[in-house]
């Protein structure tokens, strides 16, 4: 018997980034956050740790 499918989407967004993953009817198994910092060395300026 073949295992179930799934899909992995990632949305890697300004502010954080998201995963979901569905199943074989589209529907949401799991799904998590991760907030990305940011750094604000001087008005206008904005920065993130490439390492986060």
């Amino acid at each position: 018997m073949p295992g179930k499918s799934y899909i992995l989407a990632l949305d890697q967004g300004t502010t954080g980034s998201t995963a979901l993953l569905f199943d074989e009817e589209g529907q949401v198994v799991s799904k998590a956050y991760r907030e990305v910092h940011r750094f604000y060395p001087q008005p206008g300026w904005v920065e993130q740790n490439p390492l986060e």
